[in-house]
């Protein structure tokens, strides 16, 4: 796991400074080893889409395993009133905690826990703030990056993004999460040695007008490049010169060295009328081989548009609108407190609000996904309380926990748990994948989906329900809370 930070920036501290008061506060009134569960989990699909791409798991993992505080943390602290007593207290910090979650590259639903944390309130609540920017920042990535992707249809996406990203470690790990989510490679260089991305690109327009002419800079290149030929050919004007002087360049120079040219790309104007017509003069001069790629501010509503339109495009490279996911450019996960250890006993919390959306669902909880074993397909997510039990060998009745009378009996399926767990008593306990590996998995696990759940356009919504248990355990709470008030 690479670090990417000067090392007088302290993860550590990259926290809201109300973890620090609250923990202060746990520790003067003895509550700083009580044991607490905390979930993450997000209320709202970005785009309107039909699921979010679990990613950033690695990044939180090796965030966990740094947790330290620092002589310039104490120091610093101690300037904000923090008594002596808890300083000490952090200046030993030995990380402790139990936690699990759902595996990069998962589709993931609202409601449902997707990184769950049990271990001393302290530690368990000062997670939240590096846990919400990690997983909410990659996750929301990886979806836009895969939207982009599914709008392809097949054809390649390179993520372009870094210049545009909001910082340095926007770019990087935006990189990686865009590769898991479908993009093919990146123009992020650094993603390429540390992450194995294939990382990707030719020339910009500052090369052509350096020379003293469009074919002339062409050159320059194949004679550089000749195995790898892909020209920028929008510098001046794509049909009049820009393609002509490729032709003429690839049977100049790349066909005589015994390559073949690999491609052209266009960065402006109206792509798809230009694609085509790039197609026939490339067809018509013997190269129906040589690629066309399209870039310039483009998403997937966009590459859907081109491509109905009957674009020649055979790659995409997406920047701005990709990195940021600029449509939709936050995704709302939380980091809630659900149940407190007592004597040994697990006491279900909640958090009540005049907001519907804003109740918590109460208790230590397993997420478990619903196949049917006919089709493979994704029926259901169902989370329950840990301990229960699901018999596969019966029916399975699903009801939506807000509108009860929606319901369906499923049966001739498998249940799987979801959460994983990546740290025992502070120590981690599964080994780090590629991105290359969690790209893999990323597209076997949205294989599960049906297409339905897959439109850009009101995607049917996927069930997210609870078991009986834990219907009733929630309603208990919101009754007993209600009738105090």
């Amino acid at each position: 796991m690479k670090e990417y930070y000067d090392s007088k920036l302290n993860l550590t501290m990259l926290t809201d400074f109300y973890e620090l008061t609250m923990a202060n506060g746990y520790f003067e009134h003895g509550l700083g080893e009580k044991i607490g569960y905390f979930d993450m989990f997000y209320r709202t699909i970005p785009d309107k889409g039909g699921f979010v791409i679990m990613c950033g798991v690695e990044q939180v993992i090796d965030y966990m395993k740094k947790l330290k505080f620092t002589d310039e943390d104490i120091a610093y602290l101690r300037t904000r009133g923090f008594n002596e007593d808890f300083l000490t207290y952090l200046k030993n910090f030995k990380f402790e905690c139990d936690v699990w979650a759902i595996p990069e590259g998962t589709p993931v639903f609202p409601g449902e826990p997707i990184i769950k944390v049990r271990g001393p309130m302290i530690q368990a609540q000062f997670l939240e703030t590096m846990v919400l920017l990690i997983i909410n920042h990659q996750s929301l990535i990886a979806t836009k990056a895969n939207r982009v992707v599914r709008a392809a249809e097949g054809r390649g996406v390179m993520e372009f993004g870094s210049r545009r990203a909001q910082s340095s470690q926007a770019a990087i790990f935006g990189a990686r999460a865009a590769y898991i989510g479908g993009c093919i490679g990146t123009a992020c260089t650094i993603d390429g040695r540390d992450y194995g991305i294939p990382a990707l690109g030719t020339m910009a327009h500052s090369w052509v007008q350096l020379f003293d002419s469009e074919y002339d800079a062409f050159k320059a290149y194949a004679e550089t490049y000749p195995d790898n030929c892909t020209l920028l050919v929008d510098t001046y004007n794509v049909i009049k010169s820009g393609i002509p002087n490729a032709i003429k360049v690839f049977n100049e120079v790349v066909v005589p060295a015994g390559f073949r040219p690999k491609g052209i790309r266009i960065d402006s104007g109206d792509i798809t009328y230009l694609s085509k017509k790039a197609r026939q003069m490339l067809d018509e001069a013997g190269f129906p081989d040589c690629g066309i790629c399209a870039s310039n501010s483009l998403d997937e509503y966009i590459i859907r548009d081109m491509l109905l339109q009957g674009a020649k495009v055979d790659s995409f490279g997406v920047g701005e609108r990709l990195i940021t996911s600029s449509s939709h450019p936050v995704l709302d996960g939380v980091y809630k407190l659900v149940a407190v250890e007592e004597d040994g006993k697990v006491i279900p919390k909640i958090k009540i609000s005049e907001n519907v959306a804003k109740i918590t669902t109460p208790c230590n909880k397993e997420v478990y996904r619903f196949y049917d074993k006919a089709t493979g397909k994704a029926e259901a997510d169902v989370l329950t309380i840990v301990g229960e039990t699901i018999d596969e060998s019966k029916p399975y009745l699903l009801f939506d926990p807000n509108y009860t009378w929606k319901q369906k009996e499923i049966t001739n399926y498998e249940a799987k748990p979801l959460l994983v767990q990546i740290f025992r008593h502070g120590e981690c306990i599964v080994e780090e994948r590629s991105a290359k590996e969690i790209q893999e998995y990323c597209k076997a696990q949205l294989d599960t989906l049906w297409d339905e759940c897959l439109r850009f356009e009101h995607p049917h919504q996927y069930w997210v329900d609870y078991s009986q248990a834990l219907y009733t355990e929630k309603y208990r709470l919101l009754k007993e809370f209600s009738s105090k008030v």
